[in-house]
This record gives C-alpha cells, structure tokens and sequence, in this order.
C-alpha cells in the first residue's frame, strides 16, 4: 500500500504561505486467452470502482467490488483493492481477512504482506506488523514503515545497524542498497539517501523505487532540477507510475511552475482517484493562490479518500491557524494524532492551537512530543517554542 511516495513539503515552507493531421486507427481481430479475458475483467472491475470513487461514491465502489470478487474467487487484484478500500474506511476486520485469504492462496504475495503490515501497524500490533512488512521485501514499499515501527518498539538504532552492514556487504545487492537509501530518506538524511540510491542504479539502472527515492531526497535538498531529471527517467520507464507523475508535479512546484505542477496532479489524480497524495496538492496549489477555504475543502477530500495520511491533516491545521480557527484546527488535530500518532508536524500544530486557546500544559505535552519527531527541523521548532512557552508567565 503506497501511501507515503508523494513529496510533503516542509512544515516551514507550508507556514510561509500565510502563516504558503488526424489519422484512421485500425485494429486486428485479437482472441485472447481465458486468463487473459480473466485479467481484463478484473481490471475493468477497478477501473469503474475508481470512476465512482472520483466522482465521490465510495459505498457503491466498495459493493460493486463485493459483488465482483464474490463471483470471481481467483481474481487477487480485485480482492486486494477492496481490501484496500475497507482499510480506508476504517474496516479493518474485512480487510485483513481479505489479506489474511491472499496470502493463503499464494505466500508469496509481497503486495497484501505489505497491506496487511499497514492493518496491523494501525492497530499497534507492532511485532505483528513487522514481521509481514519483512515479508514484503523486496519489492514493496515496506521500508519507511519498518523505520517507523522499530522506533515504536525501541530498536531502530539496532535495525539501521543491520540494514546498514547488509548493504555494505553486498555492494552489488541493488535492493539492498534501494532499501538502505530509503532508510535514510525516512531519517531526513537526503545525502546519505542519495547515496545508496545511486548504488542502487549502478547496478539496476531502470530501478523505478531508487530513481524515485533519489528524486526526492534531491527534492529534499531544493535541487529540483536534478529531481526532475530522475523523475524524468522514471517516467520514461513507466509513464503512468503515480508516485513519480506526483513528484514531478512536486518539483514543478519548487521551480514555480504551478500550473504544470496542476497538469501533473491532474494525471496523478485521474490514475489512482482512491488515493489522496494528488488530493492534498490541489489544496496546497489552491493555498498558494490565496484560496485557503478551497483548499480546506480538497483536505477534507483527501481525509475522507484515506484517513491516514499525514499531510491532509497538517495542512488543514496550518490553514485554520492562520485564519484564528483555533477550534477546528484542535479537533482536525486530535484526529491527525490518532490517524498519524507518531507525526511531528501534527504535534507542533496541535500545541499552537492550545497555546492560542490559553491551553498551556497541554501545549507543552504536545511539544514534548514533537520534539521526538524523525525531522530534526521539527524536533528544532518544537524544542524551541516549548522553551519560550515554559519561560512565559501565567499557567
């Protein structure tokens, strides 16, 4: 379950905005074989359940789908996208039975390993969770969840010690080193990501996960246009991979040009309407235009697609704050740390809100726990503003 592939602008820059010839085509008669008429219908069967997501009918998307995957038992991409559906609303008893049925079939099967971490991750079934992102190796996007959840369990200096002499001793190995980079994307260390990307690419060139990732460690460093030249490549391999048709738009962003950064999010948007990452980037486009209460309502859209991304809530908060929305901010908040718990930016923002509401001990809770943030540029803020806020006077 990629959810964590798009670019998120830094919580500094998000504050700043306020606070941001025509020709006859013939075709061939083509007989296609049973799996493949198999492999069509149910492609066709989330194509229209996207359809109706993007015209906003998640209901009616979750029961064609039930209906479809009740009748074409064999059909794994469907099952596994209504398993991701049911995760999105919360539904977690279904989805991992969905999973749990998968990985029955075939245990093998990375993508509903990583699917079924992302359930048991959001339950805080820690060892649970691991354990199926560990069986998702390689080849899905389990990494960045790992480095989440052995920091949960207290053993994340131990777990980038191991991931680090496994790369080093298995130069040649490209996911060894894709995963390594990653690591170090997570930790907001973009040079030493860059750097096993690299390695990565040395040794598997068309590496779609590697190009990607070293785009946006390069994204990271405001190199935009080195981003976008591996953005580039990546979309030349695979024109319509979601995550690298958003980071462009990202990049596109950083160099000013917005309304090509749109024309991205729109592509985005139209491959994958289920998933919020295009979403949330209309609302900071509308944000950058002035138009703060049009990008409130894209945020909302964003949470109500999946309510467990981060960056819907922190830009929904920094909007509020700067129109003296207190309350809403708090309460868009308090659901981010429960979608989110481990979020800094979220943190941060909540103690804003109640230091503006006179809520001081429950500010400096939530600073202390953003200063625990992976960002060192949020644990910076954080630890800062608690100082001055425990050095001002009344309660």
């Amino acid at each position: 379950m990629r959810r964590s592939l798009f670019r998120a602008l830094p919580l500094a820059l998000l504050l700043a905005f306020g606070l941001g010839a025509l020709a006859l085509a013939q075709t061939q008669t083509v007989i296609l074989p049973v799996e493949a008429h198999a492999k069509a219908d149910q492609q066709a069967a989330i194509m229209y359940a996207r359809e109706l997501i993007a015209a906003g009918d998640m209901d009616r998307a979750i029961k064609g789908l039930e209906d479809f995957v009740a009748s074409h038992p064999s059909a794994a991409d469907a099952a596994r996208f209504l398993g991701d559906l049911y995760y999105r609303q919360g539904r977690f008893d279904r989805a991992e039975a969905i999973y749990r049925a998968l990985i029955a079939r075939d245990a093998g099967d990375k993508e509903s390993h990583n699917r079924l971490g992302v359930v048991y991750a959001a339950q805080n079934h820690v060892d649970e969770a691991i354990a199926q992102f560990e069986s998702a190796l390689p080849g899905t996007d389990s990494i960045k969840d790992l480095v989440f959840l052995h920091r949960r369990k207290g053993d994340l200096t131990q777990y980038e010690s191991q991931m680090i002499r496994r790369a080093n001793d298995n130069p040649t190995d490209a996911d060894a080193q894709e995963e390594l980079g990653e690591i170090f994307g997570t930790l907001h260390q973009p040079n030493a990501a860059i750097r096993y990307f690299q390695r990565a690419l040395d040794t598997q060139p068309k590496s779609i996960a590697a190009l990607n990732g070293a785009a946006m460690a390069y994204l990271d460093l405001q190199q935009h246009a080195t981003a976008m030249q591996y953005l580039g490549t990546c979309l030349a391999l695979d024109p319509f991979n979601y995550a690298c048709v958003d980071n462009l738009g990202v990049a596109y962003i950083q160099d000013g040009m917005y309304g090509d950064a749109l024309d991205q999010f729109r592509k985005a948007h139209r491959l994958e309407p289920e998933r919020p990452e295009a979403i949330v980037n209309f609302g900071y486009l509308a944000d950058a235009r002035g138009d703060w209460k049009r990008a409130v309502t894209y945020y909302v859209q964003a949470i109500a697609v999946n309510p467990y991304t981060a960056e819907s809530y922190v830009n929904l908060g920094i909007d509020y704050e700067h129109n003296n929305l207190y309350p809403l901010a708090e309460a868009a908040l308090l659901k981010g740390v429960a979608a989110a718990p481990y979020d800094g930016r979220i943190r941060y923002l909540l103690a804003r809100a109640y230091a503006a509401q006179g809520q001081k001990a429950l500010a400096i809770e939530e600073l202390k726990a953003a200063q625990a943030s992976l960002d060192p540029e949020v644990a910076e803020i954080a630890k800062e503003e608690s100082a001055r806020l425990a050095g001002a006077s009344g309660p």
